[in-house]
């Protein structure tokens, strides 16, 4: 199960460049199932969200253990979709994710420090 994830969100396109958007949503999705078979990543969802007033029209979650994403985050080709990505959609981001044991542990952590905290008063 995997213990990390990026949280990788958008928005809409801008005007103008929505042929270029589907374009990018396809090459990362390209991109994210290369990564999968190679075993670079555990799987990825790609989250497409109805309208609703708000900045995020999106998103894609690409799942394994820390240390693999890292190294995808830190790779040519993602910081080249990154960049590429963030001049065609508005509000574009990418944001670490805890995710299964490891969630555990931090809630743990959490709990710890909210009663430490809590003891200091």
């Amino acid at each position: 199960m995997a213990e990390a994830g990026l949280f990788i969100g958008f928005g809409q396109p801008v005007r103008g460049r929505e042929a270029q958007a589907l374009d990018i949503f396809n090459e990362a999705v390209a991109y994210y199932t290369a990564l999968r078979e190679q075993g670079q990543i555990e799987d990825f969802d790609a989250i497409l969200l109805e309208a609703h007033g708000g900045d995020l029209g999106g998103f894609f979650l690409l799942r394994g253990d820390a240390t693999s994403l890292a190294s995808v985050r830190m790779s040519d080709e993602f910081g080249r979709l990154t960049v590429r990505a963030g001049l065609i959609v508005e509000n574009f981001g990418v944001v670490g994710a805890t995710l299964g044991t490891s969630l555990e542990q931090q809630m743990a952590l959490y709990g710890n420090e909210v009663a430490e905290v809590a003891a200091i008063r």
